[in-house]
């Protein structure tokens, strides 16, 4: 993986937060997933393809994802995550969609994004493939950036 898709990746993350959220984000230390991906209770899964193909996937605790929901429903408390609920969630995986098709266009790479799938329930993606976690840490909650993204042959 190329370090600069990763940041590109983390740095349309970051945004959200910081310009959707109005929170300060804290990049904690990356770490290498190889076999298994934690879903944590929450999972936002983005494909990628085009230039770069892989995948994205946001995984946070349910109450990081009511925090994210009432953030977005204008600072309302949100005790329990209703069709409505799920959608905003869903609607935050476009915007991280959206916004990294936009950072890594200034790398020079072109993607194209599949709409957002919502995993709810704890579990572990199984893979072959090579994972980096970046814990992204908010006052509204701790977020697991795991990317999987492999340039594809000229």
């Amino acid at each position: 993986m190329n370090v600069k898709h990763v940041n590109a990746i983390c740095r349309a993350t970051e945004f959200i937060f910081v310009n959707h959220f109005g929170v300060d984000v804290k990049l904690l230390k990356p770490r290498v997933e190889q076999t298994a991906v934690p879903s944590n209770q929450v999972s936002v899964i983005l494909g990628i393809n085009g230039q770069l193909n892989g995948q994205i996937i946001c995984s946070i605790d349910e109450q990081t994802a009511k925090n994210i929901v009432g953030v977005m429903m204008g600072g309302m408390t949100i005790d329990l995550l209703d069709d409505m609920g799920w959608s905003a969630i869903q609607e935050f995986g476009n915007w991280v969609a959206g916004t990294t098709a936009t950072e890594l266009s200034k790398e020079d790479v072109i993607i194209d994004v599949t709409p957002p799938i919502i995993n709810e329930g704890s579990s572990n993606f199984r893979t072959n493939k090579l994972f980096i976690t970046v814990p992204l840490e908010t006052r509204i909650g701790l977020i697991d950036v795991h990317i999987s993204v492999k340039e594809e042959a000229a």
